[in-house]
Parts: C-alpha cells; sequence; structure tokens
C-alpha cells in the first residue's frame, strides 16, 4: 500500500517522528499495512460513508480507509505526537481526512460527520470498553452510525459473542446482541503489533439492527444487566434484591427462575425483565 499512496512504511513513519507506543494511552501499532487494509475491507462498502476512527497513531489503519474509498474520515487521536505523521496523510487525501487532537470520551464526532456513518477503530485497550458501551446505548435508536468493525482484546471480543450458558456471556454480550448482530471476524496474534501485547486480539464486526430485537428501556436494560452480572456468582433474587422489594415475585411473572443465575438468562428475557421493573 506504500506504493499506492505514496507514503513511507509505518516502521519509517515511527522513527522519523519518535512515535513511542506509550503504555500509559493503551497504544499497541499495527504496522502491517496489509493487515490494515484487510480491516478497512471487513468494515464494508465504504464508499458512500463518513467513517469515524479512533486512535489512529501512525495513521496505518487510516491509510487504509483512505485507499478502500472512505468519503471522509475523522481521525481522533489524543497524542499530539502523531499529528504530524497524520498531517502527512492528510496532504495526499486532500479534503477526505480530518485530524482531531481530542480525547474520544469527550469528543462529540457528529458534529464532524455526515450519515451514513461507519466507526472503524483499533481502539485504544484503556478505553475500547467503555466507548463500545456508549455507541450501543445511544439515547434513540437507529444510531448515527450503521456499523462499528472494532479490535479488542481478544478476551474482549469472545464476552461480546459470548451465549448464554458460557462463563464469557455477561453485560457487553447482552447490550450488543440487543441491538446489533456482532461477528469476530479476525483474529491477530501479539506479534503483528509493535509494541506486541501479552494477549491476542480481534476484530469484531457489528451491523446495527433498524430496531432492537426485543422491546426495553436502554438506562433500565443496563441496570438491570449491570446488577446481575456485578455478582454472577449469585442467585438472581439475590443480585437483584435492591431493584425491586417483591424482586422473586417479578422474576416469577416473566418466566424467570428466581434461583437462576445471571449466564442463564437470554437477552429476550432480560429485557421483559427490564420491562417488568419498568
Amino acid at each position: 500500500m506504500s506504493q499506492i499512496d505514496g507514503l513511507p512504511p509505518l516502521r519509517d513513519v515511527i522513527n522519523t517522528h519518535g512515535l513511542v507506543a506509550k503504555k500509559s494511552l493503551g497504544q499497541n501499532f499495527l504496522l502491517d499495512l496489509n493487515l490494515t487494509a484487510k480491516i478497512a475491507r471487513l468494515a464494508g462498502d465504504l464508499s458512500g460513508s463518513d467513517v469515524l476512527e479512533v486512535g489512529p497513531g501512525p495513521g496505518g489503519l487510516t491509510r487504509g480507509l483512505l485507499v478502500e474509498g472512505a468519503r471522509k474520515v475523522l481521525a481522533v487521536e489524543k497524542d499530539s505526537r502523531a499529528m504530524a505523521p497524520l498531517a502527512e496523510i492528510a496532504e495526499v487525501y486532500p479534503g477526505r481526512l480530518e485530524v482531531v487532537n481530542a480525547d474520544a470520551l469527550e469528543l462529540d464526532p457528529l458534529e464532524y460527520l455526515t450519515p451514513p456513518i461507519r466507526i472503524v477503530a483499533n481502539l485504544p485497550y484503556n478505553i475500547g470498553t467503555e466507548l463500545l458501551v456508549r455507541w450501543l446505548t445511544p439515547p434513540s435508536w437507529p444510531p448515527a452510525w450503521s456499523s462499528l468493525t472494532l479490535m479488542f482484546q481478544k478476551e474482549v471480543a469472545e464476552r461480546i459473542v459470548a451465549q448464554p450458558g458460557s462463563k464469557k456471556y455477561g453485560r457487553l454480550a447482552v447490550l450488543a446482541q440487543w441491538r446489533t448482530t456482532p461477528r469476530v471476524v479476525m483474529e491477530l496474534p501479539p506479534e503483528a503489533f509493535t509494541p506486541p501485547p501479552k494477549i491476542h486480539s480481534a476484530v469484531v464486526h457489528f451491523e446495527a439492527l433498524p430496531v432492537p430485537r426485543f422491546e426495553a428501556d436502554a438506562k433500565k436494560l443496563q441496570a438491570v444487566v449491570a446488577k446481575a452480572f456485578g455478582q454472577r456468582r449469585k442467585m438472581l433474587r439475590a443480585s437483584l434484591k435492591g431493584l425491586h422489594p417483591e424482586i422473586e415475585d417479578v422474576l416469577t411473572s416473566v418466566g424467570i427462575k428466581p434461583t437462576s443465575r445471571a449466564e442463564e438468562i437470554d437477552v429476550e428475557a432480560f429485557c421483559a425483565l427490564s420491562r417488568a421493573l419498568g
């Protein structure tokens, strides 16, 4: 790809700009441009979409998104050291890359983007889960974005797609599978990154559903699921007792045994429970 966009290899970019990955920012750079291009392709047809990328670092995935035809890329990067290499990419793609030096947790990207919007990112490990929950629980649905293609620690990815009965099934699985169809579409070993993390990574693609699978209030569902999985070893009659004075009756009314544990309850039942408590 370096031949396609005329930009140097990412290792040269990092050396030129002294862009050593910082653990405090959750940085692990993916330097293989073939892999970043593959991730961009896994996001689907980008030609008619604006794309939000969080944590671009030296810009490997950014370049992949632009080569794959993204209408516009908004790259949100907290590390000011990355501004110079990202500016070099912007020069090669005039009018198609906007770089904002900001904390993604504090920025409203909708001020910069025009629908349809896709979100594609090698998320910094330290904020990945929080950003995902925010994107899955906007005030209204469908959301501003049509799909998410996100890299996580493999363990987090497995939790997102886990099914009831699994020890990995939890809050992320319920929230993701309630409103989207999540799939693990790629796995990467530690040696694909610089510096190599201690864990494997995986890319998850989420397609937003036009309506949630089951009726529920997002805030109520979040509260119920957080309580249930916050003490997952306890029976639901114990873990949820703070939500209703007659919690056993409420559980029974929606077909859930009060002696069940959170990991045994599917998304439909959690939604029914949240409606009954609401």
